[in-house]
């Protein structure tokens, strides 16, 4: 009840002689951090999002094509072979503008116009140049001199300090393979799982698909792939990753192990704490997009971002039929389990992440306390290791208030 009273703004008492109001100080001072600190994502988020809109080029470079054009106006030189004329007519008939004035405003329309053109050109033509994949059949330690000739044409066409998702537009769309060649592939693939008499009556299976319900399922395809850059990507996620029902402990969850070479201290929170605060930074580098993409063929050839978008703050809420995806825009606190007991570790303080050293306090707080677990609350993750429908029809029932 102590932290609840705190964490109130103000308090009122009706008195004889009127209202007695009294401020809390602190939890106004925390209310204010937090709406800087949110309002401080959304600039991020706005500014990397027009970073990201006009990769390859940058917003300065506007700038210089717009100043170049009005410059060449002034020179008597048309760059536009007469769009700015027409630009200036259109303006003209307002009335309200000095002939001057009508000159600056139709430059600098036609030069963002130009702008934007230069580059939907660049972000085109790098999605050609990365539809390219003769590069990976070259032998290892050779490269052919066209496909030395088209890496310095996709590295003149990425840009200059991409960031996390500068590439997201510009990759190629997942090409859909014939029909001919993915059975040729699947009969490949399980040629050596089957004996003589289950290959031989798989392939004629195998063949009708092909010739019947293999093109009608194909010309679906096609057309997702159409307004879809990845065909496969939401249909895997939904039909083979949330719709399994089996336990995710041992078949897609992932964990980190704190296993350096080089073991600065034996202090087992101090090594916590520091381990949080890495982690941590790391997702302060992730939110910023301020990580470098991930290129390939001697920083060549990015690869696809979208794994990143959702590697923080995000949880997989079991269902009975299919699980769904949890994503918080930010969490500010983790939770961490030891002896059976559950904790709740905030890690911000007055709008900045805590140091390493206030993490390993806590870490230590943890460590020290001999509480016992709350009925029940020692086996509780023994949930998340079952199968998705007991565990969904448990949560439904113990956790849904």
């Amino acid at each position: 009840m102590a932290e609840a009273h705190q964490a109130v703004a103000f308090q009122f008492t009706v008195t004889p002689d009127g209202i007695d109001l009294r401020l809390s100080h602190e939890a106004l001072k925390q209310i204010c951090l937090s709406g800087l600190h949110s309002w401080k994502k959304k600039f991020i988020r706005f500014k990397n999002g027009i970073i990201t809109g006009v990769f390859p080029a940058s917003p300065s470079s506007w700038l210089i094509v717009v100043v170049g054009v009005i410059s060449s106006m002034h020179t008597k030189v048309d760059p536009s072979l007469g769009m700015i004329a027409k630009i200036n007519r259109t303006l003209d008939t307002t009335g309200r503008m000095s002939s001057q004035t009508k000159n600056i405003v139709s430059g600098v329309l036609f030069g963002t116009g130009l702008w934007v053109a230069i580059i939907m050109t660049m972000r085109y033509s790098l999605k050609v140049l990365l539809s390219y994949h003769g590069w990976m059949f070259a032998e290892h330690g050779k490269m052919s001199r066209s496909t030395r000739i088209w890496m310095a044409m996709v590295k003149v066409f990425s840009g200059r300090k991409p960031m996390l998702y500068s590439f997201q537009t510009s990759l190629p769309r997942l090409p859909v393979p014939a029909v001919k060649d993915t059975v040729s592939r699947y009969l490949e693939s399980v040629r050596p799982l089957m004996k003589e008499g289950d290959f031989q009556r798989m392939t004629a299976l195998a063949q009708d698909f092909a010739v019947n319900l293999g093109p009608k399922l194909q010309w679906y395809l096609k057309l997702k792939s159409w307004w879809a850059t990845n065909y496969v990507s939401d249909w895997w996620e939904e039909y083979i990753y949330l719709r399994g029902r089996g336990p995710i402990m041992v078949n897609s969850n992932y964990y980190a192990m704190e296993m350096l070479y080089i073991t600065p201290t034996h202090i087992q929170a101090a090594r916590a704490g520091n381990t949080i605060h890495a982690i941590l930074l790391y997702r302060r580098t992730v939110d910023r997009e301020e990580l470098k993409p991930i290129r390939l063929l001697g920083s060549t050839i990015p690869l696809c971002s979208a794994q990143w978008e959702r590697l923080f703050n995000t949880s997989r809420i079991p269902g009975e039929e299919t699980d769904t995806i949890q994503h918080v825009k930010d969490s500010r606190h983790i939770v961490v389990y030891h002896r059976g007991r559950y904790f709740k570790v905030w890690l911000y303080h007055d709008g900045r992440l805590l140091r390493p050293r206030e993490l390993e306090q806590q870490m230590q707080q943890i460590l020290d306390d001999t509480s016992e677990p709350q009925p029940g609350e020692a086996k509780l993750a023994a949930l998340t290791a079952a199968d998705r429908v007991p565990w969904a029809k448990c949560r439904q029932t113990y956790f849904a208030r």
